[in-house]
């Protein structure tokens, strides 16, 4: 059974850092690629930042240059680094695996990032 863990949420004040981390049991996340979305409050849920199965990383416009996704295949965890936070990085972080050429996405539960002003 494939299971996806995210920790790492916290109350943070603007300016402040978070290490979100995305744990996997059930699969190899090297195999895979990996996405962190976010959802805030009566928002849809958007994409934040993807490490890919070759190693290669993605970040929304919205996080560029304050976030950093990486992947430690020893722990089978890939991890989203938040810096400078801001009030409006409040949301639902989740984590999402997806191999190459099939259909089936894996999603964790969440962790919440409140981050006030």
């Amino acid at each position: 059974q494939v299971q996806l863990v995210e920790s790492g949420g916290g109350l943070v004040q603007a300016g402040g850092s978070l290490r979100l981390s995305c744990t996997a049991s059930g699969i190899t996340f090297s195999y895979y690629t990996v996405g962190w979305y976010r959802q805030a409050p009566g928002k849809q849920r958007e994409w934040v930042a993807t490490f890919s199965s070759g190693g290669r990383t993605n970040y929304a416009d919205s996080v560029k240059g304050r976030f950093t996704i990486s992947r430690d295949n020893a722990k089978n965890t890939v991890y989203l680094e938040m810096n400078s936070l801001k009030p409006e990085d409040t949301a639902d972080y989740y984590c999402n695996a997806q191999k190459a050429g099939v259909p089936t996405v894996y999603w964790g539960q969440g962790t919440q990032v409140t981050v006030s002003s």
